[in-house]
């Protein structure tokens, strides 16, 4: 068993693509930053980190991490975690949080903290949903679907703020994401009479897009509009042929998890995010 770094996100994917496919939904994180790196579209920090876990020359895991952001894995060999752990050693002093399914997670957090003499807490527990076919609500909230626009930024970014406060996510910068979403077509408003709700469609695996950012301002909610748009924007992203899409949602929400099971999203699988102190 070896680790096996990769020099950039080609060849990366040239190992790892077919093993990443067969779980595609469930490794959805790491194929939309492997094709951001092949795009150049990012402004990620050196040293960038990819690499395989391989058995008997057989690839049996991947792990990731473009700074300042946390290191990611996948589903891997428990016992190559120790030899995974000196390797990432050797490139980074300090990681500030790694990502991944829970049980490798826990395990590698135990061994860093060995490692490098840090301590260790667990953050958000995620649940990632895969959907073929949506079971629409027999009632919608009144309003439609549409593409936000430049004339939404001010709104939107101001939205994007409320929902990195509920997501815990320190580093978003609610107005560039905001902005350059909007260029791209993939930020989306359910408006009824006036913008309700917000959601948008990313990373996009060979097979599969991703529905995220979905938030409602508070004085909103309760009237069924986060359902409208996650459903609405699903279906338009199946008929523009994505066989599926995914979404993450916070497992200490319950209420955003019964919106998602309702309109036919089927859990896959958990991650756990844990930080280093």
């Amino acid at each position: 068993m070896n680790v096996e770094r990769h020099s950039d996100a080609r060849a990366f994917l040239n190992r790892a693509e077919n093993w990443l496919i067969a779980n595609e939904a469930q490794n959805n994180l790491i194929f939309a930053i492997a094709n951001q790196l092949l795009r150049g579209d990012h402004s990620y920090e050196d040293p960038i980190y990819l690499a395989t876990i391989e058995a008997n020359a057989r690839v049996s895991g991947c792990v990731w991490r473009t700074p300042p952001f946390k290191l990611g894995l996948t589903q891997l060999p428990i016992e190559s975690i120790p030899l995974l752990v000196r390797d990432v050693a050797t490139v980074y002093d300090s990681i500030p949080a790694v990502i991944g399914p829970e049980p490798e997670a826990i395990e590698f957090a135990k061994c860093w903290s060995r490692q490098v003499g840090v301590k260790w807490v667990t953050g958000m527990r995620q649940r990632i949903y895969r959907l073929e076919c949506v079971s629409s609500p027999s009632l919608l909230a009144p309003g439609s679907l549409r593409k936000a626009e430049m004339s939404d930024l001010p709104l939107l970014s101001e939205w994007g703020a409320g929902f990195a406060r509920d997501a815990h996510l320190p580093n978003h910068e609610p107005v560039a994401f905001s902005e350059r979403s909007i260029r791209g077509g993939s930020l989306y408003i359910w408006e009824d009479q006036e913008p309700r709700s917000m959601a948008s469609a990313s990373g996009a695996t060979p097979n599969g897009i991703r529905v995220g950012y979905v938030y409602t301002p508070p004085t909103f909610r309760s009237h069924g509009y986060a359902t409208a748009i996650a459903s609405s924007l699903s279906q338009l992203l199946l008929d523009a042929g994505h066989r599926f899409c995914f979404l993450y949602t916070d497992l200490a929400n319950p209420v955003s998890n019964k919106i998602y099971e309702r309109i036919g999203y089927v859990a896959i699988g958990d991650a756990i995010d844990v930080s280093f102190l």
